[in-house]
């Protein structure tokens, strides 16, 4: 009678330390947690920012979906939770590379040392956030954006409701591209930035944008920026305008010269867009006053 009772304590106690092991276990990473990792950082990325971690909260946030299923004892998601609190800034869009690459470092490194698995996500965290924000700021910002915004204005000076449209088509454009490239980097592994950037590609895409939004730019200044002078003298008994002299030269030619002034003073004098703004107002009212303009 003792005898089975002790057989059946024994099962029992090994009954549930199998549980237990089981809950222990973790559990696989599918795609329906990277789509939802991926989306909290869309939401998040710009909302929780501060100047202390900037990024990092919304970084934090967005793997919580993934450790929740690789880390089941407290202790251990508290400690990588902790990890991912820390500074990060990258661009938005571009630099969820590195999030994929996070998320198959955490699920590959998950029961290694703690340590060895912190220094090895922060690095690759460290080293790749600069880079894909400069290559991000370039295309996203300095190229896209403007090229749409081109776009919209132009449809929104004849009065087309697609002016107000058109902006939109930078969030869609911008969130496949980040989502794609997210699951990019999770498939790829650690491997995958650096084979895109030992590629080449990123640097053909960013001249080919450049040269584009130089068009871009040539055109919207050509077809918005006016400037002529109304000055007429007299030679010999004929009227001469100077604006004829002018456009005879190179039609254009003075607002084209202003789109280039203010450029050189924006590279070489002042950022301050602000001051800028105002300077050419006061100096339009004025040579308006005096019949320059």
């Amino acid at each position: 009678m003792k005898q089975e009772k002790l057989d059946k304590n024994l099962v029992n106690d090994n009954v549930n330390e199998v549980i237990e092991n089981k809950e222990e276990q973790p559990e696989k990473i599918t795609q329906k947690d990277i789509n939802k990792s991926f989306l909290r950082w869309w939401i998040d990325v710009e909302v929780a920012s501060s100047y202390e971690r900037m990024q990092g909260i919304p970084f934090c946030y967005s793997m919580i979906p993934i450790l929740k299923k690789l880390y089941k004892k407290k202790e251990d998601l508290s400690y990588a939770l902790k990890n991912h609190l820390n500074f990060f800034n990258t661009q938005g869009t571009w630099g969820c590379p590195i999030h994929g690459m996070t998320i198959a470092m955490e699920e590959e490194l998950h029961d290694s040392d703690r340590e060895m698995r912190e220094n090895a996500i922060t690095g690759i965290k460290t080293g790749l956030m600069g880079p894909l924000a400069g290559i991000g700021d370039t295309i996203d910002w300095g190229t896209l954006k403007t090229i749409i915004a081109g776009i919209a204005v132009t449809f929104g000076a004849t009065g087309s409701i697609l002016g107000a449209i058109i902006p939109f088509a930078f969030t869609i454009i911008t969130f496949f591209i980040a989502k794609y490239l997210w699951n990019m980097g999770y498939k790829l592994g650690k491997e995958s930035v650096k084979s895109i950037l030992q590629s080449g590609w990123i640097n053909e895409l960013i001249s080919g944008t450049a040269i584009l939004g130089l068009f871009m730019m040539g055109a919207l200044a050509s077809s918005y920026v006016k400037l002529s002078i109304p000055i007429t003298f007299t030679v010999g008994g004929t009227q001469m305008a100077v604006q004829s002299i002018l456009d005879s030269i190179a039609p254009g030619l003075l607002p084209l010269g202003v789109v280039f002034g203010i450029y050189y003073i924006l590279k070489n004098k002042t950022q301050k867009y602000g001051l800028i703004s105002i300077a050419i107002v006061v100096l339009s009212i004025i040579g308006a006053i005096i019949g320059l303009f």
